[in-house]
């Protein structure tokens, strides 16, 4: 069973909701990204999202697209992504990590060698936007042959064929995109949420994270209701970028406190 897995079969025998948590590696500089790993996991993150730099961050809203622009200017790039996971494995063995960006940096390596990296890293699965579960059958099997999840973006617009196919390919768990559009935009409509949600478990087994639009104790609680997991990355960015970098980290950690909280109310 991967640590993605066994997280959620942890959480689901605690009758707890997951708390998944998005930031960019190397934002707002390189030397605080394992501090904030931590310090998410410290306020009561179950999963840990790491964004991989990318020039042209298609799904990102501005907030993120400003984080991949401050990591940028640090040079940044997939291979010090893998030495924050590396560091954090130093201390954290037991919290996933889920690497998450688009294909271009992938493909500029190789599938192959991606995987391998991701692994002795001690990554834990990825999430790459612009692969579509239907081209990428083969790097799938590959991840789950070296015990890495690949997780699938599923949204409002997903035809049942392409829900099924996430069903096929998909491992870990499958990421409910709440909105039509960017991260960080607009207010997520719950009860919309919770239908859609219950149409994709008549086809999905693996436990569903919602994200895009979560942004308070409220709205988590309220995804709750419907969600194994609530996903939050661009309401941690502006968090960030609202402290000096000297507060950043305890900053993180006590946003990331108060959505445990909400959650376990």
């Amino acid at each position: 069973m991967s640590r993605i897995a066994s997280t959620f079969a942890a959480l689901k025998a605690q009758n707890k909701t997951g708390l998944v948590t998005f930031i960019t590696a190397g934002d707002p500089g390189p030397d605080l990204t394992v501090p904030l790993m931590h310090a998410l996991v410290e306020g009561g993150a179950d999963v840990l999202e790491l964004g991989v730099p990318f020039s042209d961050p298609m799904a990102e809203g501005p907030v993120i697209q400003r984080a991949c622009e401050r990591a940028l200017k640090f040079n940044v790039g997939l291979h010090d992504v893998f030495g924050f996971v590396r560091a954090f494995r130093e201390t954290n063995t037991t919290t996933p990590v889920v690497l998450m960006g688009y294909a271009n940096p992938i493909e500029r390596i190789g599938p192959d060698n991606f995987i391998r990296c991701a692994k002795e890293a001690g990554a834990d699965g990825a999430i790459v936007v612009d692969y579509p579960p239907e081209e990428c059958a083969a790097f799938a099997e590959a991840m789950r042959a070296n015990g890495l999840d690949l997780v699938f973006l599923l949204a409002p617009t997903s035809t049942t064929q392409r829900v099924q196919q996430v069903a096929r390919y998909g491992s870990g768990f499958s990421y409910y995109v709440s909105l039509k559009g960017v991260t960080g935009a607009g207010s997520i409509d719950t009860e919309d949420v919770a239908r859609r949600v219950g149409a994709i478990r008549e086809h999905v087994k693996l436990p569903i994270g919602v994200g895009f639009g979560i942004r308070d104790g409220a709205t988590a609680r309220a995804v709750a209701q419907v969600a194994d997991a609530v996903v939050i990355g661009s309401r941690i960015i502006q968090e960030l970028e609202s402290v000096p970098r000297e507060g950043a980290v305890e900053a993180v950690r006590a946003f990331t406190s108060g959505i445990r909280s909400a959650l376990d109310a």
